[in-house]
């Protein structure tokens, strides 16, 4: 029973469930809905897909999250980077529009869930680890502005396409001169509407003694205001005979079974976004998931949020949606509305199926350019261009890595941004790993306690070098530890013995086995000891299964003290 539980977590949170939480639940799936509505209808716009699909990702995806996920507040649905991935993706193999293009989309969510189940059930959580925070930051910085310059053909009313940025700018210029000016005065609008509601509108609501609550749902329903607006103003003066483009007829339907498509050239040429996809999503939900559950001391479980996600976009696959993950707003929104368990994203979905059978109609006249304003406003909050000014006062490396992760999404796109973002991770990794830290310490006067002795005064023996090895050993930084051991004893000939002080080494892999094998021969030759200190219980398990304790041309010190007692005694009786 606990093994079920631990994979199905409704199962748990489902057993304490009190009527204090049905009513935070109730509030906060309210608040949420009102938010979600424009947003998934935007976020389809996004992807290149009728505005419907928008709402059936937001409908089965939450229900089947709610039920396999662990996050208590994480609500999942279509998020604008991930609609980018999308619209990429799918662009490259079927032509927006055709029936092709959606069967795209199916298919990419349920090779994207697939993917994602699969890495649950081998429990490849640490997989996410290889994307760098740097690399995360730089790659949400420039789809964002990708994502804001693509919809500014909405905007303007034109014609305009391309995947980079450079593409982007250059047919929207040679576009400009067929603007709609309508639809451009309503874009501003929308714009400038929603930025201001999201800067003042809360501020305003309670200086003039509107309650907190009510202050909050006023503030989130913003879109909605906006939608309205603009929905009445094109309907009203019929603006769309004058070249407004509007949403158009929605069905008014519960998502509909769906069957995606297996053809083998398909699968092929979708496998590697939808691996991208899997892993950006992944990464993205998980850091929004461990953020909101650390303020109420609760635990995710990355193996079953892969599967929580996993089901939740094979969900989306059969059930006219598109690949979906955690969105950082609305899980904000749900968290500080009051959500209490993953119910409240049950009853988001139920509340969404409502308004897909009852209110798809008022969005008939809604024009593009207010959906392309809602997706502008909350993407460019996701823009942070002062990571390349923090990284670069901290880490050289980690700015490269930002900075090239930006002008590669930028310039060559989206999925050959995030591929260049996780090369790099993973080179960067081993780069600082092949020339890991090791210091040559001394001893404290009057102390046991042992520090570099270029950064405090501390005695030391002429016959005596100590390396405090700060890295796991493993076949990238083997070499290095050989080569700086070998320049340090033919310095000077009165080096009798070496002590390499393992306090920091977790982990020896073979090739370092073998390098401090080869050490151990090449000191023995020099008639100068090796041992070691201060090795933890798993290493030393490890070396005892292979040959060098046995060869080892010296001992093995519970502490460093202990090495230095013995050794400069040993020195001094000599």
């Amino acid at each position: 029973m606990d093994r079920l539980r631990r994979h199905v977590p409704m199962l748990d949170w489902g057993r304490s469930y009190s009527r204090g939480a049905l009513s935070n639940d109730l509030v906060a799936a309210l608040i949420v809905t009102i938010m979600l509505i424009p947003q998934s209808l935007a976020y389809a716009l996004l992807a290149g897909l009728p505005p419907e699909a928008g709402l059936y990702a937001s409908i089965v995806p939450i229900l089947l999250y709610a039920i396999f996920g662990t996050s208590r507040t994480l609500a999942v649905g279509p998020v604008a980077v991930v609609s980018l991935l999308t619209a990429s993706a799918i662009g490259q193999v079927a032509e927006q529009g055709t029936a092709g293009y959606a069967v795209a989309a199916l298919t990419l969510a349920l090779l994207s869930g697939g993917i994602l189940l699969l890495m649950g059930v081998l429990r490849l959580g640490f997989l996410a680890n290889f994307l760098s925070h740097p690399v995360i930051a730089g790659f949400i910085t420039a789809s964002g502005i990708l994502i804001a310059i693509s919809q500014m053909k909405h905007i303007f009313g034109v014609s305009a396409g391309g995947q980079t940025l450079p593409e982007m700018v250059v047919s929207l210029v040679a576009n400009l001169p067929q603007t709609n000016w309508i639809t451009l005065a309503l874009g501003v609008f929308a714009t400038g509407f929603l930025f201001a509601a999201r800067k003042y509108l809360k501020p305003g609501l309670r200086r003039i003694g509107a309650p907190p609550f009510l202050a909050d749902i006023l503030t989130k329903a913003g879109p909605v205001f906006a939608v309205v607006a603009t929905t009445l103003a094109v309907w009203q003066f019929d603006l769309a005979r004058l070249g407004v483009n509007i949403v158009g007829e929605v069905p008014q339907s519960l998502p509909p079974l769906t069957l995606p498509g297996f053809a083998p050239d398909l699968l092929a040429a979708l496998l590697v976004p939808a691996l991208l996809i899997s892993i950006i999503g992944f990464v993205e939900s998980m850091s929004i998931a461990q953020t909101l559950a650390a303020k109420k001391r609760q635990r995710i479980d990355p193996d079953q949020e892969l599967i929580g996600l996993g089901t939740a976009n094979i969900g989306a696959a059969f059930t006219g949606g598109f690949p979906v993950t955690g969105g950082f707003a609305r899980s904000v929104v749900n968290y500080d509305a009051g959500a209490e368990t993953p119910a409240a994203g049950a009853f988001t979905a139920i509340a969404l199926a409502i308004a897909a059978l009852t209110l798809t109609p008022l969005v008939h006249y809604l024009p593009n350019a207010t959906l392309a304003a809602t997706i502008i406003v909350a993407v460019l909050s996701l823009v942070d261009l002062s990571i390349l000014q923090r990284t670069w006062a901290y880490s050289r490396a980690d700015f490269a890595a930002v900075a090239v992760t930006i002008l590669v999404t930028l310039g060559l796109g989206v999925e050959l941004g995030v591929a260049s973002g996780v090369i790099l991770s993973v080179l960067l990794h081993l780069y600082k790993t092949s020339r890991p830290h090791v210091a040559e310490v001394g001893l404290v006067p009057g102390t046991e306690h042992f520090r570099n002795i270029h950064r405090h005064k501390v005695e030391t023996d002429p016959t005596l070098v100590t390396l405090r090895v700060d890295e796991s050993l493993y076949f990238v930084n083997a070499r290095y530890l050989e080569d700086l051991i070998q320049r340090r004893v033919t310095e000077g000939c009165t080096i009798r013995n070496v002590v390499l002080q393992f306090s920091a080494v977790n982990a020896v892999d073979y090739s370092a086995l073998e390098s401090l094998e080869a050490i151990n021969q090449r000191l023995k030759d020099m008639g100068v000891g090796l041992h070691l200190s201060e090795v933890k219980g798993p290493v030393m398990d490890r070396l005892e299964r292979g040959h060098l304790l046995e060869v080892l041309n010296g001992r093995v010190f519970l502490s460093q003290f202990d090495a230095w007692q013995a050794l400069t005694e040993q020195t001094a009786e000599k």
